[in-house]
């Protein structure tokens, strides 16, 4: 349950102004179809963060065990800095927005998250822990639960969000993770 309830939380607060937050609100705009949009963020976030959790179980399979710790803290701490800087909505001139609300927000959310701090979290996640498949869900849980407000309230919510607020706080997550991460394996020596 703790990979879960920490894989909805570091991903929930860490999309709040991220870019593909940003491409909710251009597709609900565009499309003004919530559920399709919202089914497609689901298939392309359990697809992506899939394929991230599996890599990041496997890189932990491989690397030390004593170095493991101090790799994820290293790791966190840096997802910690990158969520400090603002992401651009750059999904304006897509050739994907004519395949429909469905595919089109699939497709672009399953490419926006490639090499996202979102993305990124996810594999360090499952480095971090051991459940997998509940890293997996988390993650999604967390970037639906991101995304959802935007694609129902659109422009009222993103114009009434701190936004830099919820960086620094995302980012103090990914540190107390760390401080986590580094406090379990002192302790556990």
């Amino acid at each position: 349950m703790e990979a879960f309830l920490a894989s909805t939380a570091a991903v929930a607060i860490a999309e709040i102004g991220d870019k593909t937050q940003l491409l909710s609100l251009f597709l609900v705009v565009r499309y003004g179809k919530r559920l399709p949009i919202i089914l497609g963020i689901l298939l392309a976030t359990v697809l992506n963060h899939a394929l991230s959790a599996w890599l990041g179980a496997w890189i932990a399979g491989w690397i030390p065990e004593a170095w493991l710790p101090w790799i994820l803290a290293i790791s966190f701490i840096a997802i910690a800095g990158w969520l400090l800087i603002p992401d651009k909505d750059d999904s304006d001139d897509s050739r994907f927005l004519g395949l429909g609300a469905f595919a089109a927000t699939t497709v672009m959310f399953f490419l926006a998250e490639i090499g996202d701090k979102t993305q990124i979290a996810t594999v360090v996640l499952a480095a971090r822990f051991t459940e997998t498949v509940w890293v997996i869900i988390g993650t999604t849980v967390g970037m639906l639960v991101a995304n959802i407000p935007v694609i129902m309230a659109g422009r009222w919510l993103m114009e009434r969000l701190p936004l830099t607020t919820a960086r620094i706080g995302a980012s103090l997550l990914f540190v107390v993770l760390a401080v986590v991460t580094v406090a379990a394996t002192v302790m556990n020596s």
